[in-house]
């Protein structure tokens, strides 16, 4: 039961601890007390544009602003900060602040009204932490002027492309980012501020125009920013008085850089001659002056960061920020506008476009006129063509067989005949070229039939296993052969009837040795001497039997009688 009414004790002590917290948090406001106001009857010049442009040097023509492209770095963080602390030249002053870097400025800054849209409208002001924690703002600072009895915003205001208030046409130093990433600052005329052709999606008024190319402008801003009563008066005591100081400003890569001291109205900080050395010490080329004093104010992660100069209510021992009018918040990078138009997605700041989209804010076609020429219209899916007509460029007649738009229609005419083009109507009469390619197809077409027709008829004809031509070689060699044939015969014939007289010499020829081989004339020598017309024998002993078909035994003769040759 003890440890059930120790932890019910302990319970009841944290809720009056937080609800006390709590009422000491709201009851902790700023006094207000540490005002610095440039015009305490309102805000601004009542002189012309015309005015600013004709007092300014000669060495800027009829230009009063200064632009510059921004940076894009999409590699890097949105921003970095860093914090400083730091003595100001020839004085025994330190000074503690925030220089915040942003390295895309188009996509993570933007304008904010006072506790979100609608703030300017209502006249609110809140704190620059209750705005950039409802906002997602990684870093934040005070920006715009503010009528410090009704809340109302001062000077020309533009958050995220829409225009919450119109400063109409006082000329004090202005900063904006136009929709193409172009950085402005400087002093704008009315019709500058309504310009749509490169609109500002995001503006807000500052006073005093710091550095110009990288040139302190502090005196050229008093003489366009003061009233002719006022060339001594307030105005200059805003810019001499050292206090709270919150500047903006852009470096040579187009960079902007955010500036914040903290400080005192006439006890510590910056008078303007200081910040603008510091600034252009760092590389700073254009800056404009925001509110300043008990304004001055920094934020990181919806937390304050800075040491606000106002005394709090009803504990003046405590020091409390101010509630304010307009804020610079610094977010994670964005697409514009941030649904890509309804045609992309946002992917880290950048518009990933769908197809047939192009452009940062995927809002223009890729298809563009006059690509599709006199008979068709762009769209995102490329040309559309009209009816009767078909290409990329919707510059081809639909063919033979197809009508209406892009020709994606299938005419259904009796016999297949084609249709008009536009109406798909099978009662028209085609135009020339039309007809022309017709007959040209139906030529073409009834030629190609033909010639289908004969070749699938000789397929199905028995085709020769032999070509013509070798069955030309073979009747000839065939031919040849039965003509050598008959030669041989005839000739054998007539051999046969010519021997057909001598009987005894059909079969053989008998062919003496002794007239081959001289023998007859030596035996008829001898037969002369010894007067034997018989035969002799010589010193040759051999015989050689010799087979006659009239005998039906081999038979010997002499070597030298006689030498059987068969005849064939």
């Amino acid at each position: 039961m003890a440890a059930e009414w120790l932890k019910c004790t302990l319970l009841w002590l944290l809720l009056w601890l937080c609800v006390r917290l709590s009422e000491t948090k709201r009851s902790r406001v700023s006094m207000n007390d540490d005002l610095l106001l440039p015009y305490p009857p309102g805000h601004g010049p009542s002189h012309s544009h015309r005015h600013v442009r004709d007092c300014q040097a000669v060495i800027h023509g009829n230009t009063t602003y200064e632009s510059w492209p921004s940076s894009g770095h999409s590699g890097q963080p949105a921003a970095e900060s860093k914090v400083f602390v730091s003595d100001v030249p020839r004085s025994s002053r330190m000074v503690y602040g925030h220089m915040t870097v942003v390295h895309d400025p188009l996509r993570s800054v933007s304008v904010l009204e006072p506790g979100g849209p609608g703030g300017c409208g209502g006249n609110r002001t809140v704190s620059v932490a209750e705005t950039a924690e409802s906002a997602g703002c990684l870093y934040a600072q005070n920006a715009g002027f503010f009528n410090t009895k009704s809340g109302e915003c001062l000077g020309n205001v533009v958050s995220d492309g829409t225009a919450v208030h119109d400063s109409g046409g006082v000329q004090n130093a202005q900063f904006g980012i136009r929709r193409d990433g172009t950085l402005v600052f400087g002093y704008l005329s009315q019709e500058d501020v309504l310009d749509q052709s490169n609109p500002f999606v995001q503006l807000v008024s500052g006073v005093i125009w710091l550095l110009r190319n990288s040139t302190v402008y502090i005196s050229q801003s008093l003489e366009a920013e003061c009233d002719k009563m006022q060339e001594t008066g307030s105005l200059r005591k805003f810019v001499d008085v050292v206090s709270g100081r919150t500047a903006v400003g852009h470096d040579a890569e187009g960079r902007l850089i955010l500036f914040h001291i903290d400080g005192q109205t006439g006890v510590r900080g910056m008078n303007l001659w200081e910040v603008a050395e510091y600034l252009k010490s760092y590389g700073v080329i254009n800056a404009i002056n925001l509110d300043g004093g008990g304004s001055s104010t920094y934020v990181v992660n919806g937390s304050l960061a800075s040491y606000p100069s106002d005394h709090c209510k009803p504990d003046s021992r405590w020091r409390c920020d101010r509630n304010v009018s307009t804020i610079l918040c610094i977010h994670r990078r964005r697409c514009l506008p941030a649904n890509c138009s309804g045609n992309g997605d946002c992917v880290d700041g950048r518009c990933r476009c769908q197809e047939g989209w192009q452009g940062g804010a995927c809002d223009s076609l890729v298809c563009q006129p006059p690509a599709c020429g006199p008979h068709g219209v762009c769209t995102a899916g490329g040309c559309v063509c009209d009816a009767g007509w078909r290409g990329k460029n919707c510059s081809q007649v639909c063919p033979l067989g197809f009508f209406g738009p892009s020709c994606a229609l299938e005419c259904h005419c009796d016999d297949m005949c084609p249709c008009d083009p536009q109406t798909g109507s099978c009662n028209t009469t085609l135009r020339g070229e039309a007809n022309s390619t017709l007959h040209r197809a139906g030529h073409c077409l009834a030629t190609q039939m033909f010639t289908s027709w004969k070749q699938e008829e000789e397929s199905h004809r028995e085709q020769p296993y032999l070509t013509e031509r070798t069955w030309l070689t073979v009747t000839l060699t065939l031919a040849f052969l039965l003509f050598s044939s008959l030669m041989i015969h005839l000739v054998q014939a007539c051999r046969h009837s010519v021997l057909s007289g001598f009987p005894e010499r059909q079969d053989y020829s008998y062919v003496p040795l002794t007239d081959i081989n001289g023998a007859i004339s030596r035996s008829r020598a001898r037969a002369g001497k010894s007067g034997n017309a018989g035969f002799e024998r010589d010193d040759s002993d051999s015989e050689d039997e010799i087979w006659s078909p009239s005998q039906s035994s081999p038979r010997t003769v002499s070597e030298d009688s006689v030498h059987l040759q068969r005849l064939n």
